[in-house]
């Protein structure tokens, strides 16, 4: 599932079994079902000399990747091969953007920092495109981060301006106002069908024969050829949500290329939940943030006057999406804008406060808050089409998907008796890959013994519904000499360079000192949103910045 909403609000928020390799970091010939093919291997190691010999070429950044300021990020361009077998044909630019070390100690003016190289970052999707990353430097918890490290983001292959994909008009995306049933009827579940054929052919047809090469395996090839034209010998990388299955890849198929790797929010690499399993995994947390942020509305009735018990929100909620069945709100937001926006808190419970203020004014009479919350941003469009092409084409290029849709409904219908509040929203949200025009690969088994690879580390919220928990203990079992740092008894989506001071205090350690805490290390819980009647969003001006809320 991607949170096409969110990111696509991430500018106006600003102004989520391999041996070890070799010396060389090439890794062994391939033996197993989904492991990279030795043409790719080779094809990888022409292009990373290529871009070693290239380097990138900063200069001002576009206005459509960055915000032009004087001292603001500066970016350019990294060519990578559309397909890895071929290094010599067809190739495509990588935009990247970058702010070098500030080498400032934000606590002693008179102190200079020693720079420790670049840190690049994915946010995730797939789709999501990192490029606003480098502005994060200017949030306290990143400055002392941001002293050592160039901070450097990326839109990965087929995002932004990094040959971009598309599926369908971007006019058709925000289509409303929509339904969103919680138990769709047959004839609604065959329109949906149809739909999702529809989409899987305009991929094809919009994106052309090299639709194939936009998957997991590739991405985290373009990291190996981005570590080389900035000059690394190894990489220091940082991946949020699907960006942590892209670094586990990484790591499993470059090990001695890693320098240090944090995975934030980690989604489970088991090669028989990619990517199936996985959705309805997380359809199945969802229903359980749901419940949480439910328990907190209730436990404000003083505030919001949606019921003083969980049942009763639940009512009032049922109550709001009748109505808009009846007659959306300002002719735009209907129950599946109603869904969308409610969706987003369970990602981040920094969003509770506005999405209960504006729940309760709509049943008492206020709509406005509701439709400036939920209605479509048609100026975003472009965008989010562009990041659900990408997060359809490399899930379903990634994979094998069930081809029967009996296996779909048998699923999502049992699923939906116990976990009706996403579950059939996130299938359809992938049902066009059981229709999927190109080859589908076999997932890497991502597997590091002890010794292979620096240790990593994985940070996880206990109750992150985006990247179930399970998927953190997953991650941390099969990369051998990783840590774990989890934030307990807590939700929210992505949580380095947030406001836990302890979950901070790791991620420094680790990127400034190489120095890690136990195998598992755990921390208290952040302080829960405060309760207040106002309708304006407070999401942190942090997470817009690091492009998070496309995370899978």
């Amino acid at each position: 599932m991607k949170a096409a909403a969110l990111y696509s609000t991430a500018g106006s928020l600003l102004l989520t079994t391999l041996a070890a390799a070799p010396a060389g970091g090439t890794p062994g010939t391939p033996s197993a079902p989904g492991t990279p093919g030795t043409a790719e291997l080779r094809g990888t190691a022409v292009a990373v000399a290529r871009a070693r010999a290239a380097g990138i070429d900063f200069g001002p950044c576009s206005a459509a990747d960055v915000p032009r300021t004087t001292d603001g990020p500066r970016c350019g361009t990294v060519s990578v091969p559309l397909d890895y077998a071929h290094p010599g044909g067809k190739q495509i630019k990588l935009t990247v953007s970058r702010a070098p070390a500030t080498q400032k100690d934000p606590h002693n003016s008179k102190r200079k920092v020693p720079r420790q190289g670049a840190l690049l970052y994915n946010p995730g999707g797939p789709g999501a495109s990192g490029m606003y990353f480098p502005l994060v430097g200017t949030v306290p918890e990143w400055k002392r981060i941001a002293a050592a490290y160039d901070l450097v983001g990326y839109a990965p292959r087929g995002v932004g301006r990094s040959a971009p994909l598309s599926c369908e008009d971007p006019k058709r995306l925000f289509k409303s106002p929509t339904t969103s049933p919680a138990h769709p009827s047959e004839a609604y579940k065959r329109q949906r069908i149809t739909q999702a054929k529809a989409y899987a052919r305009g991929c094809a047809q919009r994106s052309g024969s090299g639709l194939r090469f936009y998957n997991s395996l590739n991405n985290a090839r373009d990291l190996d050829v981005l570590r080389a034209a900035l000059g690394e010998d190894r990489l220091t990388f940082m991946g949020a949500s699907y960006g942590t299955y892209l670094g586990a890849l990484y790591a499993a198929m470059f090990p001695s290329h890693v320098r240090r790797m944090v995975l934030d929010s980690a989604v489970n690499p088991d090669p028989h939940r990619v990517w199936y399993r996985s959705n309805l995994d997380q359809s199945a947390a969802f229903e359980e943030r749901w419940a949480d942020f439910r328990d907190w509305i209730a436990r404000h009735d003083d505030v919001y006057r949606l019921g003083a018990t969980p049942a009763k929100v639940q009512h009032a909620y049922d109550t709001a999406r009748e109505r808009l069945a009846g007659k959306a709100a300002g002719g735009k937001v209907g129950p599946g804008q109603l869904q969308n926006a409610f969706l987003m808190a369970g990602y981040y419970d920094d969003f509770w406060p506005s999405r209960a203020a504006a729940l309760s004014k709509y049943l008492h009479g206020d709509p406005e808050p509701l439709v400036r919350l939920a209605a479509p941003s048609p100026e975003t469009a472009t965008e989010a089409e562009n990041g659900r092409a990408v997060y359809t084409a490399v899930e379903c290029n990634d994979a094998p998907w069930p081809t029967d849709w009996k296996v779909w409904d048998r699923d999502n219908t049992r699923l939906a008796r116990v976990a009706p509040f996403e579950t059939w929203d996130n299938a359809w949200m992938n049902l066009p890959c059981a229709y999927w025009p190109a080859p589908r690969q076999q997932p890497l088994d991502v597997r590091t013994g002890p010794g292979e690879l620096p240790p990593v580390m994985v940070l996880a919220a206990e109750r992150d519904a985006a990247a179930p928990y399970q998927g953190a203990l997953e991650m941390h079992r099969r990369l051998g000499g990783s840590v774990l740092v989890t934030e307990r008894d807590a939700g929210t989506h992505g949580i380095g360079g947030g406001p836990n001071r302890c979950v901070n205090g790791h991620l420094e350690a680790y990127l400034l000192e190489g120095r890690l805490p136990a195998r598992h290390a755990s921390c208290a819980p952040r302080p829960e949103p405060v309760a207040s009647g106002g309708a304006a969003d407070k999401e942190a001006r942090r997470d817009a910045l690091k492009g998070k809320g496309a995370g899978r």
